[in-house]
């Protein structure tokens, strides 16, 4: 069988590597319109930042090692500029000798990744191959960049300001939404922010750039900057413009559309990747998810059935992580305005938990917002904000989310503990212990948001944490009644009121507001994540 590869790096090098491994006898051949068929697209920022010193690093294969060891010829600066179905054959051009020529296949798959979205041209840069990566560290080296303009505050946005800012460079990050890490929810970007301000970043939420000249941008205020570099890193489009004549079913947005296992509308012809369109594991809906983890397990999947084996591609969810500074950002499943868009019922609750036991020295609080659905069945979402031990407690949550896992599962996890790695109640265990609480109807919550919309005629702010800590600050209207103290005192509170009780962070208000319905107060809740989440999110 001959089968063609358009596109190398994630899916495309990764299909070819599992099909040569299926069979000898295929004739395989990958299509790479850029200069190198596999690199760590993933790794570019932290090569601009210094990071990685060596560019050389950055490239996984070469064409002459890749058919040292899988056979398959790779024929670089090589497009695809059309799709033939009726012949089975491709339109190729030859970008060193600008010829053009078919060539036959038996099977077709098509790997042609994502374009940066840039509207602005040559007056910004986009981050998204090697040959950026290479000019981006030669401007950031050539002593002459002393301010730089971030647009977008997206995974690449952020990353690029962090590795700007290691280059000695002012940054200014302007973000058109009302909040950075569009993936997330408003409340669990307060601490992201914080902590980009708190690198020195000069950050613009709801702000987009209107127009950027050479050294100066407008804002959509009218403010005008001046900078002497600016990343655009707003998104990027499937890059499909080469399929247009060719009948292929694609979405609006120009991703193609794919079945169960990975083929398209057309015979004989799969397609994975950046450019593809697939359903959300969590909401069903069809989305596109730029992102090198499921490239990679389409590109093998993708193999398997283009060699007749027994495939059924589920979808993604779009679990990711991001370094930010010593800070780590993470989140797996579906977020609440993804779960409201798809009208899918859901709860949630925030908790806050040590990476490791509390007495062994050195860990610093992460804080988790847990979602599924109000019977407890199954886990919708996560995203943590943290430090050290985010990306255990995330794939963690990924796991249980595509297992179809419910909050009662993540409570009964049984994890490895060791002092300095867990904690015998482990993050994931805190998190179901909550959620299992809420689902049964043993705990009743509220939240920050809620605050605000709360009338003293009728409800009544509770802080049950100690005297020390309500006197070094409080929410607004609270009144203090110790937990330690709510049995000996609990006839002060009123019944006539809804009461509103918090602690530090949502365990010790747990424990109040069980005693205070076992006493007899019908109208009880408790801060989901306690004072803590109220303070995160304070601007």
């Amino acid at each position: 069988m001959k089968i063609l590869i358009v596109g190398g790096v994630a899916g495309g090098a990764s299909a070819a590597a599992r099909l040569r491994r299926l069979s000898e006898d295929n004739e395989i051949t990958i299509f790479e319109r850029g200069d190198h068929i596999s690199y760590a697209n993933c790794g570019l920022p932290y090569y601009v930042g210094g990071v990685i010193e060596d560019g050389e690093d950055l490239l996984l294969q070469t064409p002459e090692s890749f058919y040292a060891r899988f056979h398959v010829q790779v024929r670089l600066r090589h497009e695809v500029i059309s799709v033939l179905p009726d012949k089975k054959q491709v339109l190729v051009r030859d970008l060193q000798k600008r010829t053009e020529y078919l060539e036959e296949y038996d099977a077709l798959l098509l790997s042609p990744g994502a374009n940066p979205i840039n509207p602005f041209g040559e007056n910004a840069v986009t981050l998204r191959t090697v040959e950026d990566a290479f000019s981006l560290r030669a401007l950031c080296e050539n002593g002459q960049m002393e301010r730089a303009l971030v647009i977008g505050g997206g995974f690449i946005g952020l990353e690029a300001a962090e590795n700007l800012i290691a280059c000695g460079i002012k940054v200014t990050l302007a973000e058109k939404m009302n909040h950075v890490m569009p993936n997330m929810d408003r409340e669990m970007t307060h601490l992201i922010e914080k902590k980009l301000k708190k690198m020195g970043v000069d950050l613009r939420i709801g702000c987009g750039v209107k127009e950027l000249r050479r050294g100066e941008a407008i804002l959509d205020s009218g403010e005008k900057l001046s900078c002497d570099l600016a990343v655009c890193a707003i998104g990027t489009h499937p890059c499909t413009d080469f399929l247009k004549s060719s009948g292929i079913a694609m979405t609006e947005r120009g991703a193609i559309q794919v079945d169960s296992r990975l083929r398209t509308s057309l015979p004989d012809v799969y397609a994975v990747g950046d450019a593809i369109a697939i359903p959300h594991k969590v909401t069903g809906k069809t989305t596109n998810i730029p992102l090198a983890g499921p490239a990679n397990r389409q590109g093998r999947l993708a193999a398997d059935a283009i060699m007749g084996r027994k495939v059924t591609y589920t979808g993604a969810q779009g679990a990711a992580i991001l370094k930010l500074d010593d800070m780590t950002v993470a989140s797996a499943g579906a977020s609440e305005s993804q779960l409201k868009a798809a009208n899918i019922p859901y709860t949630k609750s925030y908790t806050h938990s040590l990476p490791h036991a509390g007495y062994y020295p050195g860990g610093r609080m992460m804080s988790v917002k847990l979602l599924f659905s109000p019977d407890g069945s199954q886990v919708l979402g996560a995203q943590i904000v943290g430090y050290e031990g985010v990306d255990k407690a995330i794939d963690l949550f990924s796991t249980a989310i595509s297992r179809e896992m419910s909050v009662f599962d993540l409570a009964e996890l049984e994890l490895s503990y060791a002092p300095p790695f867990s904690s015998a109640k482990a993050p994931v265990n805190i998190a179901g212990y909550v959620a299992s609480n809420i689902a049964e109807g043993l705990h009743e919550v509220f939240y920050s948001s809620d605050i605000p919309e709360l009338d003293p005629n009728t409800d009544l702010l509770v802080d049950i944490r100690t005297q020390s800590e309500y006197d070094k600050g409080t929410i607004p209207g609270a009144i203090l009644l110790p937990l330690d103290e709510i049995r000996a005192r609990c006839n002060e509170l009123p019944r006539d009121k809804n009461l509103y009780i918090f602690c530090r962070i949502g365990q010790r208000g747990y424990y109040g507001y069980r005693q205070l319905k076992l006493l007899g107060f019908e109208h009880v809740k408790n801060l989901s994540g306690g004072f803590m989440s109220y303070m995160e999110a304070q601007d």
